[in-house]
């Protein structure tokens, strides 16, 4: 999640802002299931996936009726089927902070990786599972069970990707560590959690950290390999209501970074509750606005550009309004109601770009924590604080605000580079 797509380009996708006319994430294929795995952090059989790795299949005539499935950061709908959100609210109840710091993934089995040992069943990560309509959009390939909560990914990050693609000549995106994350959440949800395929997933919070130096372009026909610890596993029933996965990344037996994220699980009806005034969003035009200039936002297309100058531009620097491509087809594979939070996250470092002035703005740190829904039909305003007080690093604090309330807040850390010199 490599050649580009007509697809991909946007050249053959949807016409950016116009109707939709699918929903996305529609309710995915049955697929087997795996034997149900021993413990009590697996109480239901978990649904297996298939060997290959096929897209999609295209929506039903049936599906496009269904409401708007979300895979992306915001705040999880309420918990339980016959729980109805009180009217005037539109914010789930957000799962209890956990008491303990998120555990930290295995070191190298002795058992699991010694050549003689039996070995564990590998299973192929589908677009389906991944919640991804293309191939070269799943960038988690396979994985293997270690044990209840505990597992083993091997992934791919491509050198050019159409939108993950390098933020320099040296060096690949640090965002792809936290989109690799989220699919694989997803991933565990559905195969090893038994999460119904038409789950609506959302994710509170994301925090990861990243050494760049070891994102090195000349590195990316390397596998990436990276363990999971699944942990504050909450249950709906038999499926999933919640839970958190930490993950630490490895090439070439090298640290990459290092991510945590908690996810939560909405059955439809749920969904289809909490937010009844909004379904119908998805199938209403959105203005699209016009970016800034994609080097300020440190992209290299203008299309992929999710700043637009800010409405009152003389209030102070540092402050823009959220573009909404919703044909863009990574930002937007599928319709959806509200703006998905990978977007919200991209704003958060194209902003921390452009305030900073840093070319390229490679972020050691990511952090974000997410309140609730940004809508489409509302103007969503991005705001920074660039703070430089430790030497070599700065640090840029943004918001996103909509009608008042709080959107997300997130906060990212990148290095200066170094002074040159000059000798004359």
């Amino acid at each position: 999640m490599s050649a580009l797509t007509a697809d991909q380009t946007g050249r053959g996708g949807r016409p950016a802002n116009a109707t939709a006319t699918t929903v996305e994430n529609p309710p995915h294929p049955a697929v087997p299931r795996q034997p149900t795995p021993r413990g009590p952090a697996t109480a239901e059989a978990s649904p297996s996936t298939t060997a290959s790795k096929e897209p999609a299949p295209s929506t039903t005539a049936s599906e496009k009726s269904a409401p708007p499935t979300t895979d992306s950061a915001e705040p999880a709908p309420p918990t339980t089927d016959s729980a109805e959100p009180a009217p005037s609210t539109t914010t789930p109840e957000k799962p209890e902070p956990s008491t303990t710091a998120p555990e930290k993934p295995a070191p190298p089995s002795p058992i699991t990786d010694h050549p003689a040992a039996p070995r564990p069943t590998i299973t192929a990560v589908t677009t389906a599972l991944a919640h991804r309509t293309t191939e070269t959009d799943v960038f988690p390939a396979r994985w293997t069970r270690i044990s209840d909560t505990r597992f083993r990914f091997t992934a791919h990050w491509p050198a050019a990707h159409p939108y993950f693609g390098p933020v320099d000549d040296r060096h690949q995106d640090p965002m792809i560590v936290g989109e690799t994350l989220r699919q694989a959440s997803m991933v565990l949800a559905h195969a090893e959690f038994g999460a119904p395929a038409d789950t609506h997933f959302v994710m509170w919070d994301l925090t990861v950290s990243v050494d760049p130096a070891a994102l090195l372009l000349a590195d990316a026909a390397e596998p990436v390999e990276f363990d999971v610890v699944c942990s504050e596993i909450r249950r709906r029933g038999r499926g999933l209501r919640s839970m958190r996965t930490t993950m630490e990344f490895r090439r070439a037996g090298r640290f990459v970074a290092r991510g945590t994220g908690s996810t939560g699980c909405t059955p439809p009806r749920a969904y289809r509750r909490l937010r009844a005034d909004r379904l119908n969003a998805w199938n209403t035009p959105v203005p699209l606005l016009a970016g800034i200039a994609p080097q300020a936002a440190g992209r290299s297309r203008a299309e992929d550009v999710v700043l637009a100058p800010a409405d009152r531009p003389a209030d102070r620097p540092g402050v823009w309004n959220l573009r909404v491509d919703t044909g863009h087809p990574v930002l937007f594979p599928r319709p959806n109601d509200h703006v998905p939070g990978m977007v919200l996250f991209e704003a958060a470092r194209q902003a921390a770009t452009a305030a900073s002035g840093l070319r390229p703005f490679l972020p050691a740190t990511l952090t974000a924590e997410f309140a609730q829904y940004a809508e489409l039909h509302s103007p969503c305003r991005i705001e920074t604080e660039v703070f430089d007080d430790h030497p070599g690093e700065v640090t840029v604090r943004v918001s996103g605000r909509q009608d008042g309330a709080s959107v997300f807040t997130a906060s990212l850390t990148s290095a200066r580079p170094a002074r040159v010199r000059s000798l004359s």
